[in-house]
């Protein structure tokens, strides 16, 4: 680790007198700092600017999943044992099948979303595909709170 520079401590260490720190003014004495972002009063340059478009608080992000990924699996294909493959991260959002790759073998594919040409893929291989509602429950083994 480098060692930090001491500050102040005479001429030939570079950064003696002053420390720094500049001439007079707010900035070189002790005590309170502005907050990062702060121009003096004047407007700041993040007010300044224009908004531009907003974010869609209803948007479903999908845990996307490819074709070609089902090449280790057998029988049917759960989100479950999606996520015990390490395929994807979370049961509590959904997953998305899309069409990239090749499949292997006939499989029951079940997921919350399918593109075309993934529906085609798994069909076309003798699968079947299920379509779900809703996201699954938690990552985590829940213990039933106990009644007060």
């Amino acid at each position: 680790r480098r060692n930090p520079k001491r500050l102040g401590r005479g001429q030939g260490s570079g950064t003696g007198k002053t420390a720094g720190r500049g001439q007079k003014g707010a900035g070189s004495r002790a005590g309170h700092k502005s907050r990062a972002g702060f121009e003096g009063g004047q407007m700041p340059l993040h007010r300044r600017i224009p908004k531009r478009g907003f974010k869609n608080f209803a948007r479903v992000e999908y845990q996307v999943v490819n074709v070609r990924d089902f090449k280790g699996l057998t029988g049917t294909v759960t989100p479950e044992s999606l996520k015990t493959a390490g395929l994807i991260a979370s049961l509590r959002r959904p997953v998305k099948v899309l069409g990239s790759g090749e499949l292997g073998g006939s499989l029951s594919v079940s997921a919350h979303a399918f593109s075309k040409s993934a529906r085609e893929k798994i069909e076309g291989a003798g699968g079947s595909v299920v379509v779900l509602n809703g996201v699954g429950g938690d990552d985590r083994a829940v213990e039933a709170a106990e009644p007060r």
